[in-house]
Protein backbone atom coordinates (compact mmCIF):
# COMPACT_ATOMS: atom_id res chain seq x y z
CA UNK A 1 0.00 0.00 0.00
CA UNK A 2 0.76 3.66 0.31
CA UNK A 3 1.84 3.69 -3.62
CA UNK A 4 -0.24 6.83 -4.54
CA UNK A 5 2.36 9.40 -3.23
CA UNK A 6 5.17 7.68 -4.63
CA UNK A 7 7.18 9.36 -6.90
CA UNK A 8 9.27 7.56 -9.58
CA UNK A 9 11.74 5.21 -7.42
CA UNK A 10 14.60 5.60 -10.23
CA UNK A 11 15.20 7.89 -12.64
CA UNK A 12 14.53 7.40 -16.19
CA UNK A 13 17.93 6.68 -17.67
CA UNK A 14 18.18 3.87 -14.80
CA UNK A 15 14.80 2.78 -15.06
CA UNK A 16 15.81 2.58 -19.11
CA UNK A 17 18.75 0.59 -18.24
CA UNK A 18 16.66 -1.56 -16.13
CA UNK A 19 14.47 -3.02 -18.62
CA UNK A 20 16.92 -3.55 -21.07
CA UNK A 21 15.65 -0.66 -23.57
CA UNK A 22 19.48 0.74 -24.29
CA UNK A 23 19.73 -2.82 -25.42
CA UNK A 24 16.96 -2.95 -28.05
CA UNK A 25 17.66 0.98 -29.13
CA UNK A 26 21.06 -0.04 -29.94
CA UNK A 27 19.72 -3.40 -31.85
CA UNK A 28 16.79 -0.98 -33.95
CA UNK A 29 20.28 1.59 -34.41
CA UNK A 30 21.89 -1.36 -36.32
CA UNK A 31 19.52 -3.45 -38.15
CA UNK A 32 17.53 -0.42 -39.26
CA UNK A 33 14.39 -2.43 -38.59
CA UNK A 34 11.57 -0.97 -36.35
CA UNK A 35 9.30 -4.34 -35.07
CA UNK A 36 5.67 -3.23 -35.13
CA UNK A 37 5.01 -3.00 -31.81
CA UNK A 38 7.30 -0.47 -31.91
CA UNK A 39 5.27 1.23 -34.55
CA UNK A 40 2.08 0.47 -32.64
CA UNK A 41 3.25 2.29 -29.38
CA UNK A 42 4.34 5.39 -31.10
CA UNK A 43 0.50 5.54 -32.33
CA UNK A 44 -0.48 5.12 -28.90
CA UNK A 45 1.67 7.82 -27.80
CA UNK A 46 0.37 10.29 -30.36
CA UNK A 47 -2.94 9.52 -28.97
CA UNK A 48 -2.91 9.88 -25.26
CA UNK A 49 0.75 11.23 -24.54
CA UNK A 50 0.88 14.35 -26.41
CA UNK A 51 3.81 15.97 -25.69
CA UNK A 52 5.31 13.31 -27.56
CA UNK A 53 3.30 13.94 -30.28
CA UNK A 54 5.65 16.30 -32.25
CA UNK A 55 7.97 13.80 -32.89
CA UNK A 56 8.53 13.04 -36.12
CA UNK A 57 7.00 9.32 -36.94
CA UNK A 58 8.64 8.50 -40.60
CA UNK A 59 10.70 5.27 -41.29
CA UNK A 60 13.57 7.45 -41.93
CA UNK A 61 13.96 8.48 -38.89
CA UNK A 62 14.06 5.71 -36.70
CA UNK A 63 16.05 7.57 -33.68
CA UNK A 64 12.28 8.76 -33.20
CA UNK A 65 10.65 5.43 -32.91
CA UNK A 66 13.53 4.60 -30.32
CA UNK A 67 12.80 8.07 -28.13
CA UNK A 68 9.10 6.85 -28.06
CA UNK A 69 9.41 3.26 -27.05
CA UNK A 70 12.52 4.09 -24.42
CA UNK A 71 10.17 6.90 -22.63
CA UNK A 72 7.03 4.92 -22.49
CA UNK A 73 7.53 3.59 -18.90
CA UNK A 74 7.48 7.53 -17.52
CA UNK A 75 3.91 8.45 -19.57
CA UNK A 76 1.71 8.08 -16.60
CA UNK A 77 3.78 9.50 -13.64
CA UNK A 78 2.37 12.52 -13.35
CA UNK A 79 -1.76 11.04 -13.54
CA UNK A 80 -0.92 9.61 -10.72
CA UNK A 81 -4.16 9.44 -8.42
CA UNK A 82 -3.65 12.37 -5.96
CA UNK A 83 -5.17 11.64 -2.36
CA UNK A 84 -6.56 15.18 -0.69
CA UNK A 85 -5.10 15.34 2.51
CA UNK A 86 -8.40 16.12 4.20
CA UNK A 87 -9.79 12.56 3.17
CA UNK A 88 -6.79 11.18 5.66
CA UNK A 89 -7.89 13.74 8.52
CA UNK A 90 -11.90 12.64 8.56
CA UNK A 91 -11.03 8.88 8.31
CA UNK A 92 -8.40 9.72 11.06
CA UNK A 93 -10.88 11.12 13.27
CA UNK A 94 -13.66 8.58 12.69
CA UNK A 95 -11.17 5.37 13.08
CA UNK A 96 -9.73 7.03 16.07
CA UNK A 97 -13.56 8.13 17.64
CA UNK A 98 -14.87 4.40 17.11
CA UNK A 99 -12.08 2.23 17.60
CA UNK A 100 -11.12 4.25 20.99
CA UNK A 101 -14.46 3.81 22.33
CA UNK A 102 -14.54 -0.42 21.53
CA UNK A 103 -10.59 -0.39 23.23
CA UNK A 104 -12.14 1.42 26.25
CA UNK A 105 -15.59 -0.68 26.73
CA UNK A 106 -13.42 -3.97 26.30
CA UNK A 107 -11.13 -2.89 28.57
CA UNK A 108 -13.01 -1.30 31.35
CA UNK A 109 -16.30 -3.02 31.39
CA UNK A 110 -16.13 -6.43 29.06
CA UNK A 111 -12.86 -7.51 31.23
CA UNK A 112 -11.87 -9.76 27.87
CA UNK A 113 -13.33 -13.10 28.99
CA UNK A 114 -13.35 -15.23 25.95
CA UNK A 115 -11.91 -15.79 22.53
CA UNK A 116 -14.63 -13.53 21.23
CA UNK A 117 -13.17 -10.98 23.14
CA UNK A 118 -9.34 -11.29 22.31
CA UNK A 119 -10.67 -11.24 18.62
CA UNK A 120 -12.05 -7.91 18.75
CA UNK A 121 -9.64 -6.27 20.51
CA UNK A 122 -6.72 -7.30 18.68
CA UNK A 123 -8.91 -5.90 15.49
CA UNK A 124 -9.13 -2.52 17.34
CA UNK A 125 -5.50 -2.44 18.01
CA UNK A 126 -4.63 -3.09 14.05
CA UNK A 127 -7.62 -0.56 13.22
CA UNK A 128 -6.26 1.99 15.55
CA UNK A 129 -2.82 1.76 13.77
CA UNK A 130 -3.79 2.13 10.93
CA UNK A 131 -6.18 5.24 11.69
CA UNK A 132 -3.57 7.04 13.73
CA UNK A 133 -0.45 6.55 10.67
CA UNK A 134 -2.79 7.89 8.45
CA UNK A 135 -2.63 12.13 9.02
CA UNK A 136 1.61 11.22 9.24
CA UNK A 137 1.81 10.32 5.49
CA UNK A 138 0.51 13.70 5.20
CA UNK A 139 3.02 15.35 7.07
CA UNK A 140 6.19 15.41 5.57
CA UNK A 141 9.04 12.54 7.89
CA UNK A 142 11.73 14.39 9.28
CA UNK A 143 14.20 11.90 9.76
CA UNK A 144 14.94 7.88 8.06
CA UNK A 145 13.67 6.62 11.37
CA UNK A 146 10.36 8.61 11.35
CA UNK A 147 9.70 7.45 7.99
CA UNK A 148 10.41 3.35 8.96
CA UNK A 149 8.28 4.02 12.08
CA UNK A 150 5.40 5.14 10.05
CA UNK A 151 5.80 2.73 7.07
CA UNK A 152 5.94 -0.20 10.03
CA UNK A 153 2.74 0.98 11.95
CA UNK A 154 0.95 1.34 8.73
CA UNK A 155 1.58 -1.79 7.15
CA UNK A 156 1.60 -4.12 10.45
CA UNK A 157 -2.11 -2.45 10.60
CA UNK A 158 -3.04 -3.20 7.25
CA UNK A 159 -1.72 -7.24 7.39
CA UNK A 160 -3.18 -8.00 10.57
CA UNK A 161 -6.42 -6.15 10.09
CA UNK A 162 -7.07 -8.41 7.44
CA UNK A 163 -6.20 -11.44 9.07
CA UNK A 164 -7.64 -10.68 12.18
CA UNK A 165 -11.43 -9.63 11.10
CA UNK A 166 -10.52 -13.47 9.03
CA UNK A 167 -10.10 -14.87 12.61
CA UNK A 168 -13.30 -13.25 13.87
CA UNK A 169 -14.87 -15.08 11.09
CA UNK A 170 -13.58 -18.42 11.66
CA UNK A 171 -14.18 -17.39 15.50
CA UNK A 172 -18.14 -17.25 14.27
CA UNK A 173 -18.09 -20.40 12.32
CA UNK A 174 -17.21 -22.60 15.54
CA UNK A 175 -18.75 -21.15 17.80
CA UNK A 176 -22.16 -21.42 15.35
CA UNK A 177 -21.80 -24.31 13.27
CA UNK A 178 -19.54 -26.53 16.27
CA UNK A 179 -20.74 -24.95 19.20
CA UNK A 180 -20.63 -28.02 21.69
CA UNK A 181 -17.03 -29.36 20.37
CA UNK A 182 -15.46 -25.73 20.39
CA UNK A 183 -16.25 -24.70 23.91
CA UNK A 184 -12.99 -26.14 24.47
CA UNK A 185 -10.79 -24.44 22.13
CA UNK A 186 -13.06 -20.78 21.85
CA UNK A 187 -11.33 -19.44 25.48
CA UNK A 188 -9.29 -16.56 26.28
CA UNK A 189 -6.12 -18.80 26.29
CA UNK A 190 -6.57 -19.94 23.03
CA UNK A 191 -7.57 -16.37 21.66
CA UNK A 192 -4.43 -15.00 22.96
CA UNK A 193 -2.64 -17.57 21.36
CA UNK A 194 -3.85 -17.47 17.98
CA UNK A 195 -3.59 -12.92 17.98
CA UNK A 196 0.09 -13.66 18.84
CA UNK A 197 0.89 -16.10 16.07
CA UNK A 198 -1.34 -13.39 13.67
CA UNK A 199 0.86 -10.29 14.58
CA UNK A 200 4.63 -12.29 13.87
CA UNK A 201 3.18 -13.06 10.73
CA UNK A 202 2.56 -9.84 10.41
CA UNK A 203 5.22 -8.31 11.60
CA UNK A 204 6.87 -10.93 8.87
CA UNK A 205 5.09 -9.43 5.96
CA UNK A 206 5.77 -6.13 7.31
CA UNK A 207 9.35 -6.28 7.71
CA UNK A 208 10.82 -5.86 3.55
CA UNK A 209 8.52 -2.10 3.23
CA UNK A 210 9.61 -1.59 6.57
CA UNK A 211 13.47 -2.27 5.04
CA UNK A 212 13.26 -0.34 2.16
CA UNK A 213 11.07 2.91 3.43
CA UNK A 214 13.76 5.76 2.32
CA UNK A 215 13.27 9.42 2.40
CA UNK A 216 13.39 10.93 -0.44
CA UNK A 217 14.33 15.09 -0.29
CA UNK A 218 12.36 17.20 -2.53
CA UNK A 219 14.68 20.28 -3.18
CA UNK A 220 12.40 22.24 -5.18
CA UNK A 221 9.36 22.58 -2.75
CA UNK A 222 11.65 22.25 0.14
CA UNK A 223 9.98 19.01 1.90
CA UNK A 224 10.10 14.96 2.16
CA UNK A 225 8.67 11.94 0.86
CA UNK A 226 8.77 8.69 2.78
CA UNK A 227 8.30 5.55 0.16
CA UNK A 228 10.09 2.65 -1.13
CA UNK A 229 13.46 2.34 -2.67
CA UNK A 230 14.38 -0.90 -3.70
CA UNK A 231 17.81 -2.14 -5.50
CA UNK A 232 17.61 -1.38 -9.18
CA UNK A 233 19.13 -4.74 -9.79
CA UNK A 234 16.39 -6.94 -7.79
CA UNK A 235 13.76 -3.75 -8.39
CA UNK A 236 10.88 -5.93 -10.21
CA UNK A 237 11.37 -8.88 -7.56
CA UNK A 238 10.30 -7.01 -4.96
CA UNK A 239 7.67 -5.29 -6.12
CA UNK A 240 6.09 -8.43 -7.48
CA UNK A 241 6.67 -10.39 -4.13
CA UNK A 242 4.64 -7.28 -2.65
CA UNK A 243 1.83 -7.44 -4.79
CA UNK A 244 2.37 -11.66 -4.49
CA UNK A 245 2.03 -11.05 -0.49
CA UNK A 246 -0.76 -8.54 -0.90
CA UNK A 247 -2.90 -10.61 -2.75
CA UNK A 248 -1.95 -13.55 -1.48
CA UNK A 249 -3.36 -12.22 2.21
CA UNK A 250 -6.60 -10.20 0.76
CA UNK A 251 -7.69 -12.02 -2.28
CA UNK A 252 -6.48 -15.99 -1.87
CA UNK A 253 -6.62 -16.73 1.17
CA UNK A 254 -8.83 -14.28 3.61
CA UNK A 255 -11.48 -13.92 1.39
CA UNK A 256 -12.27 -17.61 0.32
CA UNK A 257 -12.40 -18.49 4.61
CA UNK A 258 -14.83 -16.13 5.01
CA UNK A 259 -17.11 -17.18 2.10
CA UNK A 260 -16.50 -20.78 3.58
CA UNK A 261 -17.21 -19.94 7.18
CA UNK A 262 -20.03 -17.52 6.69
CA UNK A 263 -21.78 -20.33 3.81
CA UNK A 264 -21.30 -23.08 6.89
CA UNK A 265 -23.25 -20.59 8.95
CA UNK A 266 -26.12 -19.63 6.61
CA UNK A 267 -27.07 -23.35 6.39
CA UNK A 268 -27.03 -23.99 9.96
CA UNK A 269 -29.06 -20.40 10.19
CA UNK A 270 -31.61 -21.56 7.72
CA UNK A 271 -32.25 -24.95 9.68
CA UNK A 272 -32.88 -23.48 12.90
CA UNK A 273 -36.06 -21.71 14.66
CA UNK A 274 -34.28 -19.36 16.32
CA UNK A 275 -36.63 -16.10 16.27
CA UNK A 276 -33.43 -13.90 15.73
CA UNK A 277 -32.25 -15.92 12.61
CA UNK A 278 -33.35 -12.97 10.06
CA UNK A 279 -31.33 -10.88 12.16
CA UNK A 280 -27.71 -13.07 12.11
CA UNK A 281 -28.34 -12.97 8.21
CA UNK A 282 -28.83 -9.61 7.50
CA UNK A 283 -25.64 -9.03 9.87
CA UNK A 284 -23.43 -11.74 8.09
CA UNK A 285 -24.46 -10.77 4.72
CA UNK A 286 -23.22 -6.95 5.88
CA UNK A 287 -20.02 -8.26 7.26
CA UNK A 288 -19.40 -9.65 3.68
CA UNK A 289 -19.89 -6.67 1.52
CA UNK A 290 -18.00 -4.56 3.30
CA UNK A 291 -15.05 -6.94 2.96
CA UNK A 292 -15.62 -7.31 -0.21
CA UNK A 293 -16.35 -3.77 -1.33
CA UNK A 294 -13.46 -2.54 0.59
CA UNK A 295 -10.44 -5.14 0.01
CA UNK A 296 -11.69 -7.03 -3.56
CA UNK A 297 -11.21 -3.65 -5.75
CA UNK A 298 -7.87 -2.94 -4.33
CA UNK A 299 -6.90 -6.22 -4.73
CA UNK A 300 -7.97 -6.65 -7.95
CA UNK A 301 -6.06 -3.81 -9.29
CA UNK A 302 -3.02 -5.24 -7.46
CA UNK A 303 -2.97 -7.50 -9.59
CA UNK A 304 -3.66 -5.74 -12.61
CA UNK A 305 -0.21 -3.64 -11.57
CA UNK A 306 1.15 -7.60 -11.51
CA UNK A 307 0.06 -8.15 -14.64
CA UNK A 308 1.88 -4.53 -15.35
CA UNK A 309 5.02 -5.48 -14.32
CA UNK A 310 5.46 -8.75 -16.35
CA UNK A 311 4.31 -6.64 -19.48
CA UNK A 312 1.05 -8.77 -19.71
CA UNK A 313 -0.71 -5.52 -19.84
CA UNK A 314 1.23 -2.75 -21.59
CA UNK A 315 0.55 0.96 -23.32
CA UNK A 316 0.83 4.33 -22.23
CA UNK A 317 -3.27 3.90 -21.46
CA UNK A 318 -3.41 0.72 -19.27
CA UNK A 319 -0.81 1.97 -17.07
CA UNK A 320 -2.53 5.19 -16.65
CA UNK A 321 -5.34 3.53 -15.93
CA UNK A 322 -3.59 1.36 -13.58
CA UNK A 323 -2.22 3.95 -11.59
CA UNK A 324 -5.28 6.40 -11.22
CA UNK A 325 -7.99 2.59 -9.92
CA UNK A 326 -4.69 2.07 -7.61
CA UNK A 327 -5.19 5.56 -5.37
CA UNK A 328 -8.74 5.16 -5.62
CA UNK A 329 -9.60 1.65 -4.43
CA UNK A 330 -6.50 2.35 -1.30
CA UNK A 331 -8.68 5.27 -0.56
CA UNK A 332 -11.87 2.79 -0.41
CA UNK A 333 -9.50 -0.13 1.16
CA UNK A 334 -8.00 2.44 3.93
CA UNK A 335 -11.81 3.44 5.39
CA UNK A 336 -12.59 -0.02 6.78
CA UNK A 337 -10.31 0.83 9.96
CA UNK A 338 -13.47 2.94 10.08
CA UNK A 339 -16.54 0.68 9.34
CA UNK A 340 -14.78 -2.31 11.77
CA UNK A 341 -16.32 -0.95 14.92
CA UNK A 342 -19.20 -0.83 13.72
CA UNK A 343 -20.09 -4.18 12.40
CA UNK A 344 -17.78 -6.12 14.78
CA UNK A 345 -18.56 -4.38 17.59
CA UNK A 346 -21.71 -1.62 17.87
CA UNK A 347 -23.92 -4.17 16.22
CA UNK A 348 -23.23 -6.73 18.51
CA UNK A 349 -25.24 -7.37 21.53
CA UNK A 350 -23.19 -7.75 24.04
CA UNK A 351 -21.21 -5.00 23.11
CA UNK A 352 -24.53 -2.84 22.85
CA UNK A 353 -25.62 -3.65 26.32
CA UNK A 354 -22.43 -2.94 27.60
CA UNK A 355 -22.31 0.60 25.98
CA UNK A 356 -25.73 1.29 27.50
CA UNK A 357 -24.54 0.31 30.70
CA UNK A 358 -21.47 2.96 30.45
CA UNK A 359 -23.79 5.23 28.94
CA UNK A 360 -26.26 5.08 31.23
CA UNK A 361 -23.85 5.32 34.36
CA UNK A 362 -22.44 8.77 32.62
CA UNK A 363 -25.33 10.10 32.49
CA UNK A 364 -26.86 9.11 35.94
CA UNK A 365 -23.79 10.52 37.49
CA UNK A 366 -23.83 13.98 35.73
CA UNK A 367 -27.53 14.14 36.61
CA UNK A 368 -26.55 13.62 40.37
CA UNK A 369 -24.00 16.50 39.68
CA UNK A 370 -26.59 18.96 38.67
CA UNK A 371 -29.09 17.73 41.59
CA UNK A 372 -26.35 18.28 43.64
CA UNK A 373 -25.37 21.82 42.40
CA UNK A 374 -29.01 22.88 42.04
CA UNK A 375 -29.40 21.50 45.79
CA UNK A 376 -26.79 23.39 47.16
CA UNK A 377 -27.83 26.87 45.07
CA UNK A 378 -31.16 25.82 46.80
CA UNK A 379 -29.81 25.63 50.42
CA UNK A 380 -27.98 28.87 49.49
CA UNK A 381 -30.72 31.16 48.58
CA UNK A 382 -32.42 29.96 51.58
CA UNK A 383 -29.90 30.43 54.25
CA UNK A 384 -29.42 34.07 53.58
CA UNK A 385 -33.10 35.01 53.14
CA UNK A 386 -33.59 33.54 56.60
CA UNK A 387 -34.19 36.55 58.82
CA UNK A 388 -31.50 36.96 61.86
CA UNK A 389 -32.60 37.24 65.57
CA UNK A 390 -31.11 40.08 67.17
CA UNK A 391 -30.34 39.46 71.02
CA UNK A 392 -31.62 43.00 71.56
Amino acid sequence: MQRKQQKPEFTLPEMRRAAGFDTKSERYKLTGHVPRDVEQIGSQQQRFCPKLSTMNASEDNITNYVDIYDYEPDCNQESRFVVLPVFYYVLFCLGLIGNTTVLWVLLRYIKLRTMTDVCLLNLVVSDFMVAVSLPLWVIDSQNLASCKLIAGVYQLGFYSGTLFVTLMSVDRYLAIVHAVAAMRTRTRRYGIIVSLTIWVVSIVLATPQVVFASLELDNENDSSECHPVYPEESQKFWKLRRNFTENSVGLFVCLPIMVFCYTKILVVLAKSRNSKKDKAVRLIFTVVCVFVVCWVPYNVTVLLDTLELVEVLSGCEASTAVGIAMGFTEMVALSHCCVNPVIYAFIGEKFRKSLGKVLRKCLHHSQQGRWASSYRDTTDRETSNTPVKSDY
